[in-house]
């Protein structure tokens, strides 16, 4: 008989039934150091109590309207979203894709409210992930996913990352918005200069474009901004995709948009039947006061700090090995040099109860609970040196 399930993920020989702090602990009770945290979901940590307690007492009195009606606590989180941000404006999905989708058809539909239907078209980099959805392969570019579901999509331009000239060269009459990630993730842990971030805001106010951040990844405290983009100051997008991190496990992401960009978006012109739902917005509530409280984000850059300074100590022992360090605040990458897998790497560290993951580039990534501490480190430091002790070369 087949495995019922699609084989579209190859995930270890692990059953991970329970999860507490920064460790996951298997079915036999070992326990492993868990440093990738669902890919950068896990902010807070495996079953943080308070946002335990937040979906236990909504669980028990109601799971679901859809926005048919009021939500209580979509406008409480949209608030607080708008209170600290750029933003004006608040549509909650279910997930990074869905945010970025959002995000792309209130680009679209911005300039056709003001009479532009002809500006369409979004400027993208490559090394860029914006999610699984049809829109969102096509907005990511990858040759990889887009193999296998017909013609590409029409609408999308897509530069070479860091290619300043190829970037204005690509700005025509018709471009409605770029899209971004501060940091890419899948694309090998890159984070964008900030001055770049604000040549970015100052291209997009030059043409009358939509600047679009997608920080589903990087978003969400994981840098040691609330936001990713606010290490740049000046650099304020019109439209923002976030997810991951602001669930802190539970399933919810968000489009935040400027009054200006999404005032237009009115009934009829998008919507989700679970997004913002009652246990989504208890949970999504609880994660934001956490993030936001006082020292949070501050340890955030401390820890970060101290986790760098030791991967940069790692990374000269094993300078042979290693070719970069990169990514900023917990989003770390390790770009290994020809001949040595990143694949293998995770799987070495898993050996040693690391859990760690892969992105593009040939690149190690870890995105730990923003929760670690100096412990935590050392102790992933220590599992990695004997990971990167035992990686040999691999044929290409």
């Amino acid at each position: 008989m087949p495995a019922p399930l699609m084989d579209t993920y190859s995930p270890p020989d692990l059953n991970f039934e329970r999860g507490e702090g920064a460790y996951l602990y298997e079915q036999g009770g070992d326990r492993y150091l868990d440093f990738i945290s669902g890919i950068a979901v896990n902010g807070l940590g495996h079953a943080h109590p308070k946002a335990v307690a937040a979906l236990k007492a909504q669980a028990e009195k109601l799971w679901h309207t859809s926005n048919m009606f009021r939500v209580p606590g979509q406008l409480e989180l949209a608030e607080k979203y708008c209170r600290d941000s750029f933003a004006d404006r608040v549509f909650f999905t279910n997930s990074g894709a869905e945010a970025v989708e959002c995000a792309i058809k209130t680009a679209r539909h911005y300039h056709f409210a003001h009479g532009r239907p002809d500006r369409y078209r979004v400027i993208t980099f490559t090394g860029a992930f914006h999610g699984r959805t049809y829109g969102a392969i096509n907005a990511g570019g990858n040759p990889k996913y887009l193999e296998g579901f017909g013609p590409a999509m029409e609408g999308f331009d897509q530069v070479e990352f860091g290619d300043h000239d190829a970037l204005k060269a690509a700005v025509t009459e018709e471009t409605a918005a770029i899209i971004v990630e501060p940091v890419q993730g899948e694309g090998g842990v890159r984070a964008i200069p900030d001055i770049c971030l604000r040549g970015l805001r100052e291209l997009c106010d030059e043409h009358g474009l939509l600047l679009i951040y997608d920080e589903v990844q990087a978003g969400a405290g994981r840098t040691g901004k609330l936001w990713a983009h606010e290490w740049a100051e000046t650099a304020q997008p019109d439209i923002m995709a976030v997810a991951k991190g602001v669930g802190g496990g539970f399933p919810m992401g968000a489009c935040l948009a400027t009054e200006a960009a999404g005032d237009h978006m009115k009934i009829g012109t998008h919507g989700s039947t679970f997004g913002g739902n009652p246990l989504a917005m208890a949970v999504g509530n609880v994660v934001y006061d956490e993030l936001t409280s006082d020292g949070f984000l501050q340890h955030v850059v401390d820890i970060s700090n101290t986790m760098r300074q030791q991967l940069a100590g790692l990374a000269d022992e094993h300078a042979d090995k290693i070719e970069e360090l990169r990514g900023r605040g917990l989003l770390i990458g390790l770009k290994l040099k020809d001949g040595y897998v990143n694949k293998t790497l995770a799987a070495k560290a898993r050996g040693h109860h690391l859990l760690m993951g892969a992105a593009g580039d040939n690149v190690a990534r870890m995105a730990p609970p923003l929760i670690i501490t100096e412990d935590h480190v050392r102790e992933a430091i220590g599992a990695l040196d004997k990971a990167l002790g035992e990686l040999t070369p691999e044929a290409s």
